[in-house]
């Protein structure tokens, strides 16, 4: 199998195997998200679990993968920088907390739970593709813009 097609089916088995967790610990489930976001109410601790093994889980592979020195399927290990703090970041995550508060819906678990989902979790996945092309927008507009001035330079 090619470099190409091992990706491929890594990344097949790491969504399955994702999505599977997200469906066997609740987090597809608004009412069970609702119930652990509400400390002081009927606070549901079970999510808190789901965090904890997902830690331990990431600190492991993070441990592996300094011991391996490099990716099986690619040159080197792609890692972001980290974000800058602005006023677009701390907005961002005001009204991503506000929706999941609001709805009990996280962006990947609401993909995954979307088939069974009914009107309220295709109104909230439509929501969330229409923010991103919105929030985005400004950033597309300005790369535009650019492309077009350096393309007139020329």
């Amino acid at each position: 199998m090619s470099v190409a097609g091992w990706r491929v089916l890594a990344g097949l088995v790491s969504g399955a195997l994702f999505g599977a967790g997200l469906i066997v610990s609740g987090m597809t489930q608004p009412s069970k998200v609702l119930g652990f976001l509400d400390v002081l109410g009927a606070w549901d601790p079970s999510l808190a679990f789901v965090m904890v093994g997902a830690i331990a889980v990431h600190a492991l592979g993070l441990r592996s993968a300094r011991r391996l020195g490099a990716p099986l399927a690619s040159r080197a290990f792609s890692v972001a920088p980290p974000p800058r703090i602005d006023a677009r970041l701390v907005v961002g995550s005001a009204i991503f907390g506000v929706g999941w508060g609001l709805s009990g819906y996280c962006p990947g678990p609401s993909i995954v739970a979307l088939p069974a989902a009914g009107v309220g979790g295709l109104v909230f996945v439509a929501s969330l593709f229409l923010g991103n092309a919105l929030g985005s927008a400004p950033e597309r507009l300005a790369s535009l813009r650019q492309d077009r001035s350096s393309a007139l330079q020329s």
